[in-house]
């Protein structure tokens, strides 16, 4: 809060302490994740935006650590460290500091952030409307009346993508390639064309496959090239990348139809109570279904906690910004004269914990907000 007038630094603390006050009489323990984190969870799993604001550096022993750019990491590493069972229910909430480097006017380069995370809910539907309540009520509390919400559910589209006949390795690269439209667009139209139509400049080594290693290939035309290994891959990342290069070769074209229903359900932006006749007409199969029978009973468990779905806007190409996120995600909205800015958001993330080394799954769910964005537009 540096360079703030005793008044507005006053007026942030009042704000803040609201906010925690509807978080912690929920039931969240508060909590104050360290600042310094190892910096490759963040450059691993967090969205390119993030990986490219992340202050960096390197340690006395060698290691890269950072400046958290945001909470929810550090709120996971707080949990493995301190919970005798990792996939035991705990929540947390936490006020703090996280640091970026700034590509908006409103976004210093230290800013203070708030927040809750919800490990291992009984109830996932129930917990996943409970955080919307909780974020909308903290925002609430602090004056705010005006706002829109945006919701998505990866988990629906992770289910389509599932439930669509295709290699695992191709799966993998639509997921990957979910929170860049663009390529996820060239890719998906690459899997319905015919997989010899197209020659670059690593389809020599990509026809050499059938007949040598492909680490012995790698291995071989680096050496005969005097090429370093550069990027962080190895080998064998490099010679896999090859190889389902060469595995693509043989396999058949997607289903133009199929390819067509995935953009399709991309293509969806509807009010969220108007959604379930679109989801019920799609062509799909057991994992879509139980993933649109989640989406169903969240939304029932929100009108319960008396929010109303028709005020919520649902596209299915919204991800955050944030790759970590598995499921339900949602963002809320301030107009300004500027245009809108984001406040805050969340979403549920079941897979970090694991990838964080937890020893069993750890289901999560959680929300962050912006209170420096949020004083700003109250403003």
């Amino acid at each position: 809060m540096a360079g703030k007038s005793k008044a507005e630094r006053e007026a942030l603390e009042r704000q803040n302490a609201a906010i925690m006050a509807v978080f912690e009489r929920a039931g969240f323990d508060y909590i104050a994740p360290d600042i310094i984190q190892p910096a490759d969870i963040f450059l691993e799993r967090s969205g390119e935006d993030i990986r490219a604001r992340t202050f960096v550096f390197t340690d006395p022993s060698g290691a890269e650590m950072c400046l958290r750019p945001d909470l929810t990491v550090p709120a996971c590493r707080y949990h493995l460290s301190h919970a005798e069972m990792p996939d035991a229910e705990a929540r947390y909430c936490y006020l703090g500091p996280a640091f970026r480097f700034p590509n908006e006017h409103l976004s210093p380069q230290e800013f203070m952030q708030a927040g809750l995370e919800w490990f291992a809910a009984p109830d996932a539907a129930a917990a996943e409307a409970r955080v919307l309540k909780l974020t909308i009520s903290a925002l609430e509390a602090t004056g705010l009346t005006k706002f829109r919400v945006t919701l998505g559910d990866l988990g629906l589209f992770s289910a389509l993508i599932e439930d669509t006949h295709m290699p695992v390795r191709w799966r993998n690269r639509l997921k990957h390639h979910f929170w860049r439209p663009h390529a996820f667009r060239e890719v998906l139209e690459s899997f319905t064309s015919s997989r010899n139509a197209r020659r670059t400049s690593i389809s020599g080594h990509i026809d050499k496959l059938a007949s040598k290693a492909a680490i012995e290939l790698v291995a071989l035309e680096m050496e005969q090239r005097n090429l370093p290994l550069v990027g962080g891959r190895s080998l064998e990342e490099i010679a896999a990348r090859l190889a389902d290069k060469a595995a693509d070769r043989s396999e058949a074209a997607l289903d133009q139809r199929k390819a067509d229903a995935i953009t399709g359900y991309l293509d969806i932006v509807e009010r969220a109570d108007n959604l379930e006749g679109q989801l019920n007409r799609m062509d799909s199969g057991r994992n879509f279904n139980e993933a649109r029978k989640h989406f169903q009973k969240r939304l029932a468990e929100m009108e319960e906690l008396g929010l109303n779905p028709k005020r919520f806007e649902f596209k299915a190409t919204f991800g955050r910004e944030l790759e970590y996120y598995t499921g339900f995600v949602f963002q809320i909205e301030v107009e300004t004269s500027e245009g809108f800015v984001s406040v805050a958001g969340g979403g549920r993330y079941d897979n970090l914990l694991s990838d964080m080394g937890s020893p069993a799954p750890v289901s999560a769910v959680g929300c962050a907000i912006h209170t420096e964005r949020l004083k700003a537009v109250l403003a």
